[in-house]
């Protein structure tokens, strides 16, 4: 598919503002409409919205082609996690992004248009699921290159939004037999105060940043905290944790990105035993919608791309 061209959403700066975009791509096309209901909420969302939203360009690209071990998808569905919002904030720099322009999104579901020279699990036509490492990104673009080694076949059953949000999905907590749940959003629950009054054996932490000094006067002495979206922060303090051999841990938890992880959790979606929350669903050309909404972390469930 060389010499054609593509529609995709990027970014070319990092916590800057509107005139360091780069301009270089063949025809822009702005975002015509902002969802003004998502400039409300607290503060510190509406300052990430104005830092970042205007930030993202609609771009006309060249279509990747695949190197000899991947396959050329045309995405069907992607979705975006609050890793990808935080990532274009700088909070994991210098190691993420790598690159600038960068689309953003690891998360994408669709059909192989075209296979690489060493292929020969898959082939054109084939509906998958694929990963993209956060180095590379890509799921924000109607076609994209990704391993054939991260890629797994999709029943004809289960939707592409249905696995799109596989990756990363996890299910509401309170269905998969966690004995309470925090609303982070109330006063209560943002000072982590349980509501049987007991202390934490285990807290799995998806919500917005929390500093370790809240959460550790309600752990048991031999608590651990999985953090699902750790930030730098959590890191160092899991290291420091490990250094001096505290009993209580704050644990990263980064997704591994394995094949058979993924056709793990895709057969479990065929049999019926695994539900992919989706929050929403938004056009390519609305990414700008999808990400305020990302941004604004009051979802219960995947935010789902289409193109």
């Amino acid at each position: 598919m060389a010499g054609r061209v593509m529609h995709a959403v990027q970014y070319s700066s990092c916590r800057e503002g509107p005139s360091d975009l780069k301009v270089h791509f063949v025809s822009p096309v702005a975002f015509p409409y902002i969802n003004q209901s998502y400039f409300g909420g607290s503060c510190r969302n509406r300052r990430l919205l104005q830092q970042n939203l205007f930030l993202f360009q609609y771009v006309e690209l060249p279509i990747p082609t695949p190197k000899k071990d991947e396959v050329l998808i045309k995405m069907e569905a992607a979705s975006i996690s609050p890793i990808d919002w935080k990532i274009q904030q700088g909070m994991l720099r210098p190691m993420l992004p790598s690159h600038l322009p960068c689309i953003p999104g690891t998360d994408v579901a669709g059909e192989i248009v075209e296979v690489g020279s060493g292929v020969k699990n898959l082939k054109a036509g084939d509906k998958v699921v694929a990963m993209l490492n956060f180095y590379t990104g890509g799921a924000l673009a109607e076609f994209i290159a990704a391993k054939a080694s991260l890629a797994v076949a999709r029943p004809e059953e289960v939707s592409a939004a249905e696995v799109a949000g596989l990756p990363a999905a996890v299910q509401f907590v309170k269905s998969l037999g966690a004995d309470e749940v925090v609303d982070c959003t109330t006063p209560e629950g943002a000072a982590l105060k349980s509501p049987s009054g007991k202390k934490y054996d285990v807290v799995i932490h998806s919500a917005e940043p929390i500093p370790w000094g809240t959460f550790e006067p309600n752990l048991a002495s031999n608590g651990k905290i999985f953090d699902v979206n750790p930030t730098l922060a959590a890191i160092k303090s899991y290291a420091l944790k490990k250094l001096i051999f505290s009993k209580k841990q704050l644990i990263p938890v980064i997704l591994s990105s394995k094949a058979e992880n993924l056709d793990f959790l895709v057969k479990l979606v065929k049999e019926g035993k695994l539900k992919t929350a989706i929050d929403s669903k938004y056009s390519l050309i609305k990414a700008e919608d999808a990400w305020a909404k990302n941004i604004d972390e009051k979802t219960a469930g995947k935010i789902i791309v289409e193109p």
